[in-house]
């Protein structure tokens, strides 16, 4: 054994744990892969935009050469989707990398992060690597408690985390809170909404409206390119906050953080409204399928306003390997301290009611 003394951060920090991938579960259980249905990491099933697939090919014969580490024309091309400037954003790999980012560059031993419980995995692992206390607040049914997530606030807060639709639950918080909620934080304490969901949205609360006027400087909006644009392979997420978090998010970003492959299919996917109106549609009318059946079956499940479903199926892991060895890959919820559900993530129709059947088979209905 090496001599080496490592981060003593490390002996405690959570691990997180993805959904499965396809070929994994295929040799596990002797399954012929193109047969599995993956509906455990709120992928879009109806894959990348054609048009930044198209985009993405054109690149392949400059790999050669290094990407454009300040990400230029995805910058300028993304500042006009949202009404913001450049300087108004940062890039990341996945919007996990944006996490990390604020961890360097506000956390330290003896400092706070406030979350909800059932909050998303990555938040409280950031957390634990540099060494801050997490403080979580009780849900109150499977909601934020925004009065509790305020009242837990203290000196040594130096972040609070709030997704919005929030994962795993699929819950939304009403507009009106959420705004009371960024007026009651202290301006010592950063806000950051996670909003990885929210192009699935028919009305969301503008958060961003606050970082355009530049009221709001403790206050960082994190999106992501992996869920409704389909580019989950491409690792590509972003921060929006005031040019003066940026610029300091930008000292602990690494060089070519983002591979050109993604800069020229995100900016591509940008363009492509008719893609994402068909993923909306599609994941409304999965919503209404999946729901439907769960209140058929008498499951209990949490109304969702985000691309999965959290439904209460009695052994969740049981369920879980159950629905593998029948070529379903969902995703247990013990490691969120939900050990009797499942989230099940939005499919085709077609992909939907294959994993009604292979429910009701495994639960013997």
């Amino acid at each position: 054994m090496s001599s080496v003394t490592l981060n003593p951060h490390l002996a405690t920090l959570p691990i997180y744990v993805p959904g499965r991938p396809i070929d994994e579960v295929a040799r596990e259980h002797g399954l012929d892969p193109s047969a599995i249905i993956k509906v455990a990491s709120n992928e879009n099933p109806l894959g990348p935009s054609p048009k930044a697939l198209a985009a993405m090919e054109g690149v392949l014969k400059n790999l050669h050469l290094y990407p454009d580490g300040s990400a230029f024309h995805l910058k300028r091309r993304l500042a006009a989707c949202l009404n913001v400037t450049p300087e108004h954003l940062i890039l990341g790999s996945g919007s996990n990398e944006i996490i990390e980012f604020l961890g360097h560059a506000l956390l330290s031993p003896g400092s706070e992060v406030v979350v909800s419980q059932h909050c998303f995995a990555v938040y409280p692992i950031v957390t634990a690597l540099f060494g801050a206390r997490l403080v979580t607040v009780p849900a109150k049914g499977f909601h934020a408690d925004i009065p509790g997530l305020l009242r837990a606030i203290t000196s040594r807060t130096k972040i609070l985390f709030l997704a919005n639709p929030n994962n795993p639950t699929g819950t939304l918080t009403a507009k009106k809170e959420i705004l009371e909620l960024i007026a009651g934080v202290p301006p010592h304490v950063l806000i950051a909404m996670d909003e990885a969901y929210v192009e699935f949205l028919e009305d969301a609360t503008d958060c961003l409206a606050l970082v355009r006027a530049g009221t709001q400087p403790n206050l960082v909006v994190m999106r992501t390119f992996s869920k409704i644009f389909g580019l989950a392979g491409l690792r590509l997420g972003y921060g929006v906050g005031s040019p003066a978090l940026i610029a300091a998010m930008e000292k602990v970003r690494q060089p070519f953080n983002i591979n050109s492959i993604a800069l020229a299919g995100a900016a591509a996917a940008l363009d492509d409204d008719e893609h994402l109106q068909r993923t909306r549609d599609n994941n409304r009318r999965g919503l209404d399928q999946l729901q439907g059946a769960f209140r058929e079956l008498g499951l209990e499940y949490v109304e969702s306003h985000a691309n999965f479903v959290l439904v209460r199926v009695g052994d969740g892991a049981c369920v879980f390997a159950g629905l593998q060895q029948r070529g379903l890959i969902t995703r247990p919820m013990a490691s969120y301290q939900l050990p009797e559900w499942i989230r099940v993530s939005v499919g085709t129709p077609e992909e939907n009611r294959r994993f009604l059947v292979a429910l009701r088979e495994v639960l013997g209905h």
